[in-house]
């Protein structure tokens, strides 16, 4: 049977780009016609999405599936790790998850997944024209390469030829690519076909002499100098993403909403959508920060009992609670929400067995459930008469005492009755277990609204429906113009028409 070509995305560290250049191949390839798919053995991140069939994978490859046009599948990430400590991360294999486990305990079970990221991998190559590959963090560390499920072995596996990327706005770049090539076995480094550079501010002019030494040293091409955008909204993977300043920069007389960055916040793409509306927002720890916002928002965890010590710890959790009894708007979506109530249990141990008292500004409880709830949804909110569309994923079992939000319809394709998130007598703090509750544009248009009014501001009309179709489209005309496809199509073996 013929199989699906390959072309393997590798990068000299982690942050510089991979992901978002796999999107853009992916969306390329679809433009021409061809049947194409992301795959990434292994992911790290705390960003995940829910696939139509209640498994549980990698945002990055849910996003690099949306731009082929395809609903994601546990075959394009078929192993996830959620890190619930410096230490720990949680095993998400086909989906589910098979515990927690040490670096050193995964490392020693890493053979035993490696038969199953191949049978993914070999059903995507019989289904598809191209699968576009994602390596992880850099192939050429030395302590990690001898347990590689996921950069050069899989390269070596299938024989896919092997782009290297790196960040120029990181500084060190030929340096990084250079030195990442030499630390790569002579096979490896056959496989390795040329280098992309990636977030180039300024004149590409002047990168010239670079370029002809990289390529004399190396003896590698350089396949494009991709600059820097920031007109391009993507959905972001991991906690890389904070290490800029994420603020809306608008009119002093508007809404402020604060998202708390919590150590192991997770799934912080559930406000990605704010800003692009006319809001002050951003994430913050800071205590005047958080002071002066009319809405404060607790995101997803993926350690909620340490992070909401956390809040304790700093005096977030006091000012949280003063803010709601002055009538200010707090909102909790999943481990967040759970921290709202009055206490939660973990007594198998999901993240460590400990129990901890909560805000109390809902009347629930929490108990940590040994499986894992992982669904796509649609919802009926009970206040505003609106049908939602989201996603949980979550350990947690919450028992209401109060008033309830929502009325869960539907659970993948299965009709379901099931009350979720809880609401305080005044209105003022709510919380729920929906993910992507503010992509649904009329729920995000009444929220907003419904602050401004608080604040007595006036309404908005709102941004209106976001096409990420379009935004993937920009990607690909970016990259048309700043790489040579015709090289990459070519070493692919891959032709139009």
């Amino acid at each position: 049977m013929k199989k699906a070509k390959t072309i393997q995305i590798c990068g000299t560290g982690s942050g510089v780009g991979k992901s978002i250049l796999v999107a853009g191949l992916c969306r390329i390839f679809l433009q021409e016609g061809f049947k194409v798919a992301p795959f990434k053995a292994q992911n790290m991140a705390l960003n995940s999405a829910v696939t139509q069939d209640g498994l549980e994978i990698g945002r990055a490859q849910a996003m690099q599936a949306q731009a082929c046009g395809l609903k994601p599948t546990v075959d394009m990430n078929p192993v996830l790790l959620k890190p619930t400590s410096n230490v720990n991360s949680q095993v998400i294999v086909y989906g589910k998850p098979i515990g927690n486990m040490s670096a050193f305990q995964y490392y020693n079970y890493k053979s035993k997944v490696f038969t199953q990221v191949k049978k993914s991998l070999n059903r995507l190559r019989q289904e598809f024209d191209i699968v576009v590959i994602e390596g992880a963090g850099s192939p050429a560390e030395i302590n990690l390469k001898k347990y590689d499920i996921v950069n050069m072995r899989i390269a070596r596996l299938i024989k896919s030829p092997v782009l290297l990327v790196g960040d120029i706005d990181r500084g060190g770049v030929f340096a990084w690519l250079l030195g990442t090539l030499q630390l790569l076995s002579e096979s490896e480094k056959k496989l390795v076909k040329g280098f992309i550079i990636n977030k180039f501010r300024g004149d590409k002019t002047l990168l010239k002499n670079g370029l002809r030494f990289l390529e004399r040293e190396s003896g590698k091409k350089v396949v494009g100098v991709v600059p820097y955008y920031d007109d391009i909204k993507l959905p972001q993977e991991d906690s890389l993403f904070f290490d800029q300043p994420k603020k809306n920069k608008v009119k002093q007389n508007t809404i402020k909403i604060v998202v708390v960055r919590l150590p192991h916040i997770s799934n912080f793409t559930d406000f990605d959508v704010f800003e692009q509306e006319e809001v002050d927002f951003e994430y913050s720890v800071d205590i005047n920060d958080i002071k002066k916002a009319d809405c404060i928002i607790l995101p997803g965890s993926k350690n909620t009992c340490n992070d909401l010590e956390f809040l304790y710890e700093k005096g977030i959790a006091d000012v949280i609670k003063q803010k709601a009894e002055q009538g200010y708007v707090i909102i909790g979506i999943c481990g967040g929400y759970q921290m709202l109530g009055n206490n939660i249990r973990d007594t198998f141990g999901v993240e460590g067995k400990k129990s901890v008292q909560g805000l109390g500004l809902l009347d629930m409880e929490t108990q940590f459930n040994k499986e894992k709830s992982t669904y796509q949804v649609q919802a009926k909110d009970l206040n505003r008469n609106l049908l939602i569309n989201g996603y949980e994923i979550h350990h947690g079992l919450t028992k209401i005492n109060g008033s309830y939000l929502f009325l869960i319809i539907k659970r993948g394709d299965k009709k379901v009755h099931i009350k979720d998130g809880a609401v305080n007598y005044a209105g003022n703090v709510w919380g729920t277990y929906i993910h992507g509750l503010f992509d649904n544009p009329l729920f995000r248009h009444n929220f907003l609204n419904e602050l401004r009014k608080k604040k007595g501001l006036p309404i908005k009309q709102g941004m209106g429906e976001f096409s990420q179709d379009k935004e993937y489209d920009k990607l690909a005309d970016l990259l048309r113009e700043n790489l040579e496809m015709e090289f990459i199509k070519e070493i692919i073996g891959v032709y139009n028409g």
